[in-house]
């Protein structure tokens, strides 16, 4: 579970914002004709000249958007792909619209179409007025010819396996599982497993940018998405159009030091989980934050050995307890949940446990899961990163980060997370290194104080590597934040989106 990007959807909070400075968006269509037009004289012409055939579906109409299987490739004669695209047009009269907004939710793995629509229901009135919010499933996930590594039993077998081993045949189990992961990807996608990379992502959204009708891309991502974004404004600078960036991705660390970071920030929420807990009146452990951080220990060195039953399932085991507990520290509107599944746990009932970790990885049923995100992150994470390092080297780092660690198993669990990038068939050519773009667009970083799988650090990294980027602080917990979660910040974010008005330098929304 560990090493997760996927974003929850944001929800409350009532805040307050400096004043802000209007900048305005740099280019001109006349350079955009050019481009394209070079574009469309290419190997890649009968991409970017496509016509997009919108017919009702969802909660607005859909569309399927032609790409190249292979952009090294990308002729007559190379294959190609379809991406499912969603689109909510926007609510203004044709005078008013500004646009798309292209979403992507993070992940990386999960599917775009279901979250643009709740962002087209959700956002404020202003920006569905003016803007078509527009979703996609990235290559590889959902609709988008997905990527399979496993079946059903394969990933539940896979979210069952120890993820904290601590014996050489634990290890050996988890490293094999892993291997077994990397090569169903071969053997049950041959044709998409080497060609999800996010580099390829970028192409294919600047290739609906085009199909759309936009000259510049308007973008909105979260978590992962933010790297996306940022790929996007190193590869087509002048492409960049208001681009907001939630819960940012540092593109200079690899796959190791992002897990690093990850850990230091679940650590630091499980904290702020467990002294939230001595508030409440139906915490599990009354009294202080150690009480609470001592319980959880509990339950996870006890599930390491002892299972915990769940009526009418499979009896609940640690690497699940681990995986509910990470889940829930994406946002603090499932602590109360968190607390309930604790207080079931320690009555001998994994429960509540259960059904976190089952909404953590998309389990419907047994051996039934409703998208491909357990075979889709590891496929498209992987492949991004150098190899992570092989057996011996996971196990030093989960000591050295467990060490450190108010809850050590999470941790370990962090570094164990790695080990299918340990094993995997192929990684892109891409090293991470600090972003490196010209582009003249001001772009809208929002980084959380307390978010623990984008941890604040990365944010501020973030707003140094761009130089024409603003850095937004929101002081809250939770993964993520413009969408409901603080009024400040989705005043701040409109603002920008409909007017172009960037908020005040070093602006807080407390």
């Amino acid at each position: 579970m560990a090493a997760v990007l996927a974003v929850l959807p944001a929800m409350t909070a009532t805040l307050a914002l400096a004043g802000g400075a209007s900048l305005a968006l740099a280019g001109g269509s006349a350079f955009m004709s050019a481009a394209a037009a070079e574009e469309q004289a290419s190997p890649l012409a009968r991409y970017y000249t496509q016509q997009l055939t919108w017919q009702p579906c969802r909660a607005g109409e859909c569309a399927w958007l032609s790409v190249p299987l292979d952009y090294t490739e990308p002729g007559a004669t190379g294959e190609s792909i379809r991406l499912r695209v969603s689109r909510n047009q926007a609510k203004g009269s044709t005078a008013d619209r500004l646009g798309s907004l292209l979403v992507n939710p993070g992940g990386p793995g999960v599917g775009g179409l279901d979250f643009a629509d709740y962002l087209a229901a959700t956002l404020a009135p202003e920006v569905t007025r003016r803007y078509d919010i527009v979703g996609f499933d990235t290559r590889g996930v959902g609709q988008s010819a997905p990527i399979t590594c496993m079946s059903g039993a394969q990933t539940t077998r896979w979210l069952r396996t120890d993820s904290t081993p601590d014996t050489p045949r634990e290890e050996a189990l988890l490293m094999r599982r892993a291997r077994s992961m990397a090569n169903g990807c071969l053997t049950r996608s041959p044709a998409i497993a080497r060609h999800v990379g996010s580099d390829d992502t970028v192409r294919d959204m600047d290739i609906l940018r085009q199909a759309l009708g936009d000259d510049r891309l308007t973008f909105l991502g979260y978590s992962y998405g933010t790297y996306l974004g940022t790929r996007y404004a190193e590869i087509f600078p002048e492409r960049v159009g208001r681009f907001v960036l939630d819960g940012a991705v540092d593109p200079s660390l690899d796959i190791m030091q992002a897990s690093d970071g990850q850990s230091s920030g679940f650590q630091q929420a499980i904290g702020r989980f467990a002294q939230d807990c001595t508030r409440r009146g139906d915490c599990p452990w009354p009294g202080n934050r150690s009480n609470v951080i001592r319980g959880i220990n509990r339950i996870l060195a006890d599930l390491d050995t002892t299972p915990l039953t769940v009526p009418g399932r499979s009896r609940l085991v640690q690497s699940e307890a681990i995986t509910a507990v990470f889940y829930a520290m994406y946002s603090p509107t499932l602590w109360s949940s968190l607390r309930s599944a604790f207080r079931e746990a320690r009555r001998g009932d994994g429960s509540g446990l259960a059904s976190l970790a089952d909404l953590a990885s998309d389990r419907v049923g047994p051996q039934l899961y409703a998208t491909n995100m357990a075979s889709a992150f590891p496929a498209i994470a992987c492949w991004d990163s150098p190899a992570s390092p092989p057996r011996a080297g996971l196990a030093e780092a989960a000591r050295a980060w467990s060490t450190r660690a108010p809850v050590p198993e999470l941790a370990r669990a962090m570094s164990w997370s790695n080990a299918p990038c340990s094993v995997w068939f192929g990684h892109s050519t891409v090293s991470p290194a600090p972003a490196d773009s010209d582009t003249k667009a001001p772009i809208l970083i929002i980084g959380g104080l307390y978010d623990p799988a984008t941890p604040y650090a990365w944010a501020k990294s973030l707003n140094e590597q761009l130089p024409t980027s603003m850095l937004l602080t929101y002081r809250g917990d939770g993964h993520t934040v413009y969408g409901g979660t603080s009024p400040c910040i989705d005043n701040a974010v409109d603002a920008y989106l409909v007017n172009g008005t960037l908020p005040q330098a070093g602006a807080v929304c407390r």
